[in-house]
């Protein structure tokens, strides 16, 4: 209505669609864009007018809007009985839009299992590089570590010192990969204005917790190994 009228109240004005002129008699609400299509660029004529246009005989779909407090299966029935008093057979499916959220809810729970299925195929991946890190810190600082046991450090700080590195390590990837996450989000948001996306900040802590305690984990390794070291086996090695 914008694109044709602007400001100007449409209603009583006349438009052309598919050659025929169609006086306007109401505009909807705006309802933006869905999965990429624009909901705001239709129009609404006539039925016996839309079947001449497009050369059919009959409708293939027709939505119904009934109140919110009436009982779905009474709605249902009575939709199927006039109907078949029409068509005299029910060569029809009536689908409630109850079936049809629970076909999204379906979906949308195999989308979050395959999400999760690949965020912990990440986190032992993740997993893994820690310990790869960490097993090469040990074997590169193994005079430093040497030097930090022959001055009074103990293998209980020795121990920490790693296990700190793992946890900052696995910190950093955490965060690094919720602010990927957000801007991806956000992205779909500006993309898709009618697509609810959110990123609860609950989930991003927990996120952020397990990212530690899988770091933790890998690090545990790795870090008895440096705590474990002979001091003076260590020195040598330099």
């Amino acid at each position: 209505a914008r694109e044709l009228f602007g400001a100007d109240n449409p209603l009583g004005s006349r438009v052309r669609v598919g050659g025929e002129r169609y006086r306007v008699v109401g505009v909807m609400q705006s309802k933006g864009q869905v999965l990429g299509f624009d909901l705001d660029d239709t129009v609404f004529i006539p039925v016996a007018r839309a079947l001449e246009m497009f050369n059919r005989e009959s409708l293939m779909e027709i939505d119904v809007i009934y109140e919110p407090t009436a009982p779905l299966a009474e709605v249902e029935q009575g939709i199927k009985n006039i109907l078949i008093a029409r068509h005299g057979a029910e060569d029809f499916t009536v689908t409630p839009q109850q079936k049809i959220l629970e076909v999204f809810g379906t979906v949308l729970d195999a989308i979050t299992f395959a999400v999760a299925a690949i965020g912990g195929i990440s986190l032992v991946v993740g997993g893994v590089g820690i310990l790869t890190i960490l097993t090469i810190a040990v074997a590169e600082r193994t005079s430093e570590i040497g030097l930090l046991r022959a001055v009074g450090a103990t293998q209980r700080r020795i121990l920490l010192l790693f296990l700190g590195e793992a946890a900052l390590l696995a910190a950093i990837g955490g965060a690094a990969g919720l602010l990927l996450g957000w801007a991806i989000a956000l992205l779909l948001q500006l993309a898709l204005p009618a697509l609810p996306v959110h990123t609860p900040w609950s989930y991003a802590a927990l996120a952020e917790l397990v990212a530690v305690a899988v770091g933790l984990a890998a690090g545990v390794l790795p870090a008895r190994r440096a705590a474990r070291l002979d001091p003076l086996e260590a020195l040598r090695s330099e």
